[in-house]
């Protein structure tokens, strides 16, 4: 599979994953347009690319998804892949967390991804092709400290996912959905804490974890191979693997490292 001349859009784009992977697309020649509520790191990120276009959106606006998805459709007459990176984590107890938190984690990781694909189905089944990834987390794998609301999001993604992909088994329409562990991003910076506040410090699980760099190449080679999922991990297999076969163990050590951070 190439790129060359496809257009791709990316929501999420102003900052990492997303950022890396438009960079990374642009290089293989790809059409892009970017979608992001931040308009000044949008044009920043423009200038380094080819070819885009930029949709400046805040997605906690889900009634107006469906002319998004019109706008973004006309920027080029189609969409050949959208990379739906737009997401928000969490840094808060259960027992801390306010339900306005859970909401917000909700609307941004599931009904807005849900409310973009929803609006783009009827044109990728039209023309019987269209390739849409969704970047979720480990945490839609498995529970975790701190994470309530965010991994619940992410589960909740991932079931409607693989229910979208058996019922358009046998067509040309593509879903993938990515599981990365810990990445080297800002994504600890824009956390929300149990009252709605910005965690706004770095955790050091991020900075020791992978290159965006690499994530996203990964990414994209998934892509290419048609993966209906692309996980991503370095240590965190381990946690997957005790998760699944030993979880009395995977609980203590989550217990114990999830709320060290």
């Amino acid at each position: 599979m190439h790129f060359k001349d496809k257009v791709v859009w990316i929501t999420g784009a102003s900052s990492g994953i997303g950022k890396e992977l438009a960079l990374q697309f642009d290089a293989l020649g790809a059409i892009l347009i970017l979608t992001s509520s931040n308009q000044s790191l949008l044009s920043e990120l423009q200038l380094q690319l080819q070819k885009s276009k930029i949709l400046v959106y805040n997605l906690l606006d889900l009634k107006g998804i469906p002319a998004l998805v019109d706008e973004a459709l006309s920027c080029y007459g189609r969409i050949d892949f959208v990379i739906q990176s737009a997401g928000i984590s969490q840094r808060a107890q259960a027992t801390e967390t306010d339900i306005a938190v859970y909401e917000k984690l909700m609307a941004i990781n599931y009904f807005a991804p849900v409310a973009i694909n929803q609006a783009l189905l009827p044109h990728f089944v039209a023309k019987n092709s269209g390739h849409s990834v969704i970047i979720s987390s480990v945490a839609g794998l498995m529970g975790f400290p701190l994470r309530s609301g965010y991994a619940a999001s992410k589960h909740a993604i991932k079931g409607y996912v693989e229910t979208v992909q058996c019922e358009l088994l046998e067509t040309k329409v593509r879903h993938s959905i990515v599981y990365p562990g810990r990445i080297d991003t800002p994504i600890s910076k824009n956390a929300l804490q149990g009252n709605g506040q910005q965690y706004g410090t770095t955790d050091a699980n991020n900075e020791v974890g992978m290159n965006v760099k690499i994530c996203a190449r990964k990414i994209i080679k998934g892509i290419q191979k048609g993966k209906k999922a692309i996980v991503i991990v370095k240590a965190e297999r381990i946690l997957l693997w005790l998760w699944w076969f030993c979880p009395a163990l995977y609980y203590k050590i989550a217990h114990k490292k999830g709320l060290q951070n």
